[in-house]
């Protein structure tokens, strides 16, 4: 058989081949669901969703703040309430104090009374007052009230008023506190009248 023939008989050969044939010869596979989809990637937010994620936000979070503002100004308005509340119960109760210490001064100011209309004696009258002018300081100054010192005193416009300059007999009283026209008094620490005094120049 001549090299032509063998050739022919190969091209008839081929001809002959089933398509089914060719279909199982083929590497591609029959089944649709083994060939690999293309995933879906996610696409990027837009810049509009983006600013809308960032407001949605912001509003959450100024949501949390005016209600914790609400919170605290209603704490500091009730906290407020009760410190007026115990200031004034504390004015009354220390007023209230005072006035139950003060009621025996009064009784023996109203015995003092009685007596001079009895015709009690001038110098018995004076004794008498003046023990009364004496228990009430002493009801004063357990109660924190402080005279405040002029004799011999320097100037100080934290205690004292001066309504009068008069020459200083000496130059070591220059300055100093030389007649006092009304006493001060202080309540603790605070000044509740400053002494009006006379000062050397």
């Amino acid at each position: 058989m001549s090299t032509q023939e063998e050739k022919k008989m190969t091209d008839e050969e081929f001809n002959n081949i089933s398509t089914e044939e060719v279909e199982e010869t083929t590497d591609t596979p029959n089944n649709p669901e083994s060939i690999e989809q293309p995933t879906e990637e996610e696409e990027p937010l837009s810049e509009l969703d983006q600013l809308k994620l960032q407001l949605a936000e912001v509003e959450t979070k100024n949501a949390e703040l005016q209600d914790k503002y609400l919170r605290q100004a209603a704490e500091f308005d009730n906290y407020r309430k009760r410190t007026i509340k115990e200031k004034a119960e504390l004015i009354k109760s220390a007023a209230e104090k005072l006035m139950v210490a003060e009621l025996p001064v009064v009784d023996d100011m109203d015995r003092a009374l009685e007596n001079m209309e009895k015709g009690m004696d001038a110098d018995a009258c004076i004794e008498g007052f003046k023990l009364i002018v004496h228990k009430f300081k002493n009801i004063l100054t357990q109660n924190g009230l402080e005279k405040i010192e002029t004799d011999g005193q320097e100037f100080d416009t934290d205690f004292h008023e001066a309504i009068a300059l008069i020459p200083s007999p000496s130059e070591e009283l220059k300055g100093k506190i030389l007649d006092c026209v009304q006493p001060g008094y202080k309540l603790g620490e605070k000044v509740i009248r400053h002494a009006k005094v006379a000062v050397g120049q």
